[in-house]
């Protein structure tokens, strides 16, 4: 661990899972948060830019409330705000797409409808979150780069949460300035060997800009997308492993925690507290109709992997970035489909030349099933999603060597769920478990 704060920069498109990620920058010590870049993806650019407000009015009632949890949340009121940025609008080709679905139209679960008193009202915004961030009529690409020239060389981490599209828009404008100056770039997004969430193939993030992930993740065309050492993607393969169950916030969090059904109530409990149980209120209900009562921590994981894998400026071991303890990565080898009717968004693996495939003629859901009824244990690179290999490809721990393979890297390995559900207790509810 780096013993400095690591300086990032957040991509963000303000959904449930992104807020939730985002408070959890908020109460992590090891973090300098210098600029949001907010663009459409789980909403429109305009919902997802007003949700910032929002949960930095939630942190600021928590604290006021209660003015001993101001220590838990050290990136709130920074000495320097972070910069807040509006992104783009759309992707580089093609339709919009949004996330609603999942996410309502504000993107956390209509509570601008059923709670009307977590919007932010004031006509004088600049004045009330002034010592919270700073705002500007900068295009995000101008707000990256001013920031990548400032400070020391791949010293920046970029945390990219939404589409690519601002990171592909970077990459085009000044894409040799960006890789000698950026430093690592966590990513999450895609779905290699589980299905997608936003289509039976694709996850939403690559599919809502298929053609701005496949210019930031061109490994086979250097002078393009980024220098793959230092990318660290996190597909839904590791990413849905990672829950937050809703019996546990109850049990920990809000004893009154339901659903739409019964509405969060402020009054009975703390301001915190009452804003995530009223975005989380539709978004289990969606959970359940997908059949489980718990939330997955696609953003919150990557979050996590910037805390524990800050840049470091001086490794370029064998074209593989290094772990800290716990957490593995391999490289993988895809290509990015970006005009297939069915396939949009898909990362289309050559399985015939893939050590991690099944033989031929193998039935995936058989062996798994055989798996499980022998009590085997999973192997790194298999999702206890969906049915994933059985053979494994080379991987990197942090104390075993590397072994360099073509391919971006993506993490095959974290510390575990439980890990990162106590961390995000403790940090953002301020609940031991």
């Amino acid at each position: 661990m780096a013993t400095s704060k690591i300086p990032v920069i957040i991509d963000t498109d303000p959904g449930v899972d992104d807020v939730l990620a985002i408070l959890l920058a908020l109460a992590s010590p090891e973090l300098e948060i210098l600029a949001y870049v907010v663009s459409f993806g789980n909403t429109d650019v305009h919902a997802a830019y007003e949700n910032i407000y929002r949960l930095y009015q939630a942190v600021g009632r928590q604290i006021t409330s209660h003015p001993e949890d101001k220590e838990r949340f050290p990136n709130f009121s920074p000495e320097v705000p972070p910069v807040l940025a509006l992104g783009p609008h759309g992707p580089l080709e093609g339709g919009r797409h949004h996330a609603q679905y999942f996410h309502g139209r504000d993107g956390l679960g209509d509570v601008s409808q059923n709670h009307p008193e977590l919007n932010v009202h004031s006509e004088d915004r600049s004045s009330i979150f002034c010592a919270n961030f700073t705002t500007t009529t900068k295009s995000s690409v101008e707000v990256i780069l001013d920031l990548l020239q400032s400070r020391p060389k791949r010293s920046i981490t970029y945390i990219a949460l939404g589409p690519l599209t601002g990171l592909a828009l970077l990459l085009r404008g000044h894409g040799e300035v960006v890789r000698k100056n950026i430093g690592r770039v966590v990513i999450m997004g895609g779905a290699l060997d589980v299905p997608g969430n936003a289509t039976p193939v694709a996850e939403f993030n690559i599919f809502a800009d298929a053609h701005a992930a496949n210019e930031v993740l061109s490994f086979d065309t250097p002078e393009r997308g980024l220098p793959s050492d230092r990318v660290v993607l996190l597909p839904l393969d590791i990413t849905a492993i990672h829950e937050i169950p809703f019996p546990f916030y109850v049990k920990h969090v809000d004893p009154t925690f339901e659903s739409t059904r019964k509405p969060s109530i402020p009054s009975t409990k703390s301001p915190l507290v009452h804003f995530s149980s009223s975005f989380f209120e539709r978004t289990r209900e969606v959970m359940i109709e997908f059949g489980k009562d718990a939330m997955e921590l696609h953003d919150i994981v990557a979050i996590w992997c910037a805390i524990e894998n800050p840049s470091d400026p001086t490794d370029n071991k064998d074209d593989l970035p290094v772990m800290s303890p716990g957490w593995a990565v391999v490289k993988r080898n895809f290509s990015i489909e970006r005009t297939g009717e069915l396939t949009l968004g898909m990362m289309v693996i050559d399985r015939r030349d893939d050590p991690t495939a099944y033989a031929p003629g193998s039935n995936r859901a058989q062996v798994q099933s055989l798996l499980e009824r022998y009590h085997q244990p999973h192997g790194l690179l298999e999702s206890i999603a969906m049915p994933a290999q059985v053979e494994t490809e080379d991987f990197v721990r942090a104390d075993s060597g590397t072994i360099s393979r073509a391919g971006i890297p993506c993490v095959v390995q974290t510390p575990g769920p439980d890990t990162l559900l106590r961390l995000l207790a403790k940090r953002v509810w301020g609940v031991d478990v």
